[in-house]
């Protein structure tokens, strides 16, 4: 069900986290339709090996390769000025990175870790990016969120508190807060080309997800994983056909799982708490005046 014949050839693509587990198998699946992929991720070493295969399997060369922590707004802004700077065009975004069982902490911008890796360096790299996406419209953006955002709870006067959540609740609230940037974005750009969706992975086998959790913990999910988990193979065509399908070009707005459109969460439609999120992560994260491409 997620086969798809749409071809990308000529086209730009970023896809973080793409040096392993589903960002990889998305990127190596981009190139096989004729993008030009660039991969993200915090490790250049395991982005030079992610690159070489890439290339070696699908005889694309067409490939690049380019660190970015979303744990660093300085790292993404780099990484946003690298781009504008040297790419013409972008026409496919995948926010595929993320986390799961990070330390509770705040980061050296002030905020807390898991929320910034899962959402708020997500949310700035997007921002930052959107002028190349709407100028290359038509154009896709494709926001990975987890089964876990409809236990989640946004408290915008909280939600970088330390000590306040726990694991599962912090990623939920990070998860949540991704879907529901993903809605606002496709209000705002409903009629420039630019389209936002998002997927959900639900389990996936072979992935880093677990490698920041400890113990028993972590050896009673991986089994779970095992167990149920979906190869990271299918997901990565999942995101394929989001990304490349052409009955997908003019849908915006909607959540996805295994391919087919799902139940999005309440408030994805609850239009004033989605416009209060846009005004809060701007704040969150700094923007200028130089970058507000927004007033």
């Amino acid at each position: 069900m997620c086969e798809t014949q749409g071809r990308l050839d000529g086209k730009v693509a970023i896809v973080t986290g793409g040096s392993s587990g589903i960002g990889f198998e998305a990127a190596k699946n981009l190139a096989y339709r004729g993008a030009r992929v660039i991969i993200a991720s915090r490790n250049s070493t395991k982005l030079v090996k992610a690159r070489n295969k890439i290339q070696s399997v699908t005889g694309n060369k067409n490939i690049e390769h380019r660190v970015l922590d979303l744990g660093s707004l300085k790292s993404v802004r780099n990484f946003t000025d690298f781009t504008i700077k040297t790419e013409e065009r972008l026409d496919v975004l995948v926010n595929n990175a993320g986390a799961l069982g990070l330390s509770d902490r705040l980061t050296e911008d002030g905020l807390n870790l898991t929320m910034q890796v899962n959402y708020f360096g997500t949310f700035l790299l997007t921002y930052l990016l959107l002028p190349l996406l709407k100028a290359s419209a038509p154009s896709r953006i494709i926001n990975s969120v987890a089964v876990a955002m409809y236990i989640g709870h946004l408290d915008f006067d909280h939600w970088n508190d330390v000590g306040r959540y726990t694991t599962v609740q912090v990623m939920a609230n990070s998860k949540l807060a991704m879907d529901l940037f993903s809605a606002e974005l496709s209000r705002r750009f409903k009629d420039s080309g630019v389209t936002a969706n998002t997927f959900d992975p639900y389990i996936t086998k072979d992935t880093d997800i677990l490698n920041n959790m400890e113990g028993l913990s972590k050896n009673i999910s991986q089994l779970f994983v095992d167990i149920v988990g979906q190869p990271k193979e299918d997901v990565g065509k999942q995101i394929v056909m989001l990304a490349a399908d052409p009955d997908m070009a003019n849908i915006t707005g909607k959540h996805y799982k295994f391919c087919r459109e799902w139940i999005n969460h309440w408030l994805a439609y609850e239009e004033d708490f989605t416009q209060q999120l846009w005004d809060a992560s701007k704040q969150v994260v700094n923007i200028t005046a130089d970058e507000d491409w927004d007033i």
